[in-house]
């Protein structure tokens, strides 16, 4: 029988029926182990150009910062999906990536894949230098055995539960180093890239208990990738080191990345502070994305000194839906002419041309940027506070109230609370009140630590949640709506939505196999939404900004097109594509900067705008 861990009983594919003369078997940990089949066509990729720099320097400290102590470690089940995620995920591989330039797969822990004919099944083959940071192999029994991980109920984790149960249909393995992946439905090849080649476990350094989440809360594992972390300081600082003799040194595509030895990152609750830090040459890199910080707070001496250079880099990620979500189990937003009203009510136009000084681009729909799955049609609620009140009188809010809020029959006063968590966005949700109020709608701010909002926000106990979530290659839709996820704490259906067309339209989104369907449908669910009147779309941003000081060193062409941030240590496949750990840190250009402040001494300063990949 094939050494696999499946959901349900299966009838073997024709393929291992008919092309295995003989199945020649092998005792594994897991199991036994089923033959390859004999026909396959396996691809690589070791022809599309590298874009790290041969003339990075290995060695030394990036010290970052952070705006919450993290509240767990685990990358599954509670808490585990807060902004410090994207660091453990990425000290873990996926076997394969997308190459940032090409688009093409790319080889990560996988250096060989095949597509089955039954347009489900993705074979792939292990690079067999490919280790655990303790190093122990990586072999198939690693994703035998986090499938069995991901489904059980003792993560505490519904997203992962059933994704792995449905969408991933099994795990088979042939040797140690040879593996197939099935979906749960028929696919095309993209989407069998995009959706299959999920990263491993450490099946030798993890046990499923009935306690697994408090066990694994602040429990140290091994991992494939470049960096392990190393000490964690509850409440002040985590730090990664690199892995000593790292296996992936050497590959193509790993060559002249991930080069401090050490990344450190503070806990600095507030951004004003962390910004003095980074003047103080305490931190490394700041992000200057925000106009404010771009155009007037990065006038100072140490700018134009040249200790500290700018750079703006266009990109072309897929941009991720940024703006206001209503929990539309709330008792005042139920009322489809209360969201309605509250989306002409947000001037978020005026927002973009005053505080953001027309930086930022007004998103109209769901995110953008993913091509045909991007429903270009729909263009964002304009604000008109006469339209918004035509639909609060509708929802019963007729009668202004002593400081001009709009009330109801009952007394109730149309008061809307936004829950946020960048402190920085103060300014911006200040001025959405005070336009909200020609609307007569009453904006409360609730700024929360990052951790426990959006802790709170997955708990859906907020009325509104100020927010964003991460893009990708292509929409991701069951956590977000499919009515499953409504009403239940831990799902990333923050908005509740519980809607039984939107949710038709997204189980035939994941189980359409026509890439050119797919996206048909993708527009269609994003109609649905926008009809819906529960998200509020706000702004785009089709770059990254950054300053660092000078002996922070970037390549010549400083960013991939899909590069998100500039400074990224690690390797960026949490977005699908491979992009991070380009920069490193110059010893000789840090003693001379440091030796220049104190003889007050300046450099030219350096503001560059890089348009490469600027998208016309």
């Amino acid at each position: 029988m094939p050494s696999t861990f499946t959901a349900s009983p299966r009838i073997i594919p024709r393929l291992l029926r008919t092309s295995a003369i003989a199945l020649t078997l092998c005792l594994s940990h897991y199991g036994w182990s089923a033959t390859l089949p004999v026909d396959l066509t396996w691809e690589s990729n070791n022809a599309d150009p590298a874009f790290a720099d041969p003339a990075a320097k290995r060695g030394g400290t990036f010290r970052g910062f952070m705006t919450s102590f993290p509240l767990t470690l685990r990358v599954y089940g509670p808490d585990s999906n807060g902004g410090f995620a994207g660091y453990m995920r990425e000290t873990n591989l996926p076997l394969l990536s997308t190459h940032p330039v090409t688009g093409n797969p790319m080889p990560m822990l996988a250096n060989e894949w095949a597509f089955g004919p039954d347009h489900k099944t993705l074979y792939l083959r292990i690079n067999p230098k490919a280790r655990w940071s303790d190093g122990q192999p990586v072999t198939a029994d690693d994703w035998l055995f986090t499938l069995k991980l991901l489904r059980s109920k003792e993560i505490n984790d519904p997203w992962y539960n059933n994704y792995y149960s449905t969408q991933i249909s099994e795990v088979t393995k042939f040797d140690d180093h040879t593996l197939a992946i099935s979906s749960g439905s028929a696919k095309s090849r993209q989407d069998l890239l995009e959706s299959l080649p999920f990263s491993p476990a450490p099946s030798h350094a993890i046990k499923i208990t009935a306690d697994w989440v408090k066990v694994y809360n602040w429990k140290l594992l091994p991992v494939t990738g470049p960096y392990q972390l190393g000490e964690v300081k509850k409440g002040k600082s985590v730090t990664f080191e690199r892995v000593k003799d790292w296996w992936g040194n050497d590959e193509r595509y790993f060559q002249h990345r991930f080069n401090p030895d050490r990344i450190e990152l503070k806990v600095l609750r507030d951004q004003n502070i962390a910004w003095q830090h980074f003047l103080r040459g305490e931190l490394d890199t700041f992000p200057l994305v925000m106009p404010n910080w771009w155009h007037d707070k990065s006038k100072t001496q140490e700018f134009a000194k040249g200790y500290i250079e700018r750079l703006w880099f266009y990109n072309q990620t897929p941009q991720p839906p940024t703006g206001l979500y209503l929990n539309t189990a709330d008792p005042l937003l139920r009322d489809l002419n209360v969201r309605l009203g509250i989306q002409h009510a947000l001037n978020l136009d005026k927002m973009l041309s005053s505080l953001l000084r027309g930086d930022y681009q007004r998103l109209n729909s769901y995110g953008s940027g993913q091509g045909e799955f991007t429903n270009t049609d729909l263009k964002a609620r304009p604000f008109d506070p006469e339209l918004a009140r035509h639909y609060f009188a509708k929802a019963g809010f007729t009668k202004p109230g002593p400081d001009g809020t709009l009330q109801n029959g009952q007394g109730q006063s149309l008061t809307l609370a936004i829950t946020y968590t960048t402190a920085e966005h103060a300014q911006r949700l200040t001025l959405l009140r005070e336009e909200a109020k020609k609307a007569g709608l009453n904006l409360e701010l609730n700024l929360m630590d990052a951790s426990a909002g959006f802790k709170s926000m997955l708990e859906k106990k907020h009325q509104s949640a100020w927010m964003a979530w991460s893009g990708s290659r292509y929409p991701a839709y069951w956590e977000f709506f499919h009515k499953i996820n409504a009403n239940k704490p831990q799902t990333n259906n923050i908005m509740n939505i519980d809607d039984d067309a939107i949710t038709a339209l997204v189980e035939q989104y994941d189980k359409e196999f026509d890439f050119a369907k797919k996206a048909a449908l993708s527009r269609q669910i994003q109609q649905r939404l926008y009809e819906l009147a529960s998200f509020v779309p706000a702004y785009q941003v089709p770059y990254t900004r950054a300053g660092a000081w000078r002996w922070i060193k970037l390549p010549k062409l400083p960013a991939t097109p899909k590069s998100e941030v500039l400074y990224w240590p690690l390797d960026g496949s949490n977005s699908g594509y491979s992009y991070g750990g380009l920069f490193w840190i110059d010893e000789e250009a840090k003693t001379q900067t440091q030796a220049a402040i104190k003889a007050d001494q300046a450099f030219p300063a350096v503001t560059r705008v890089d348009t490469t990949y600027q998208q016309k």
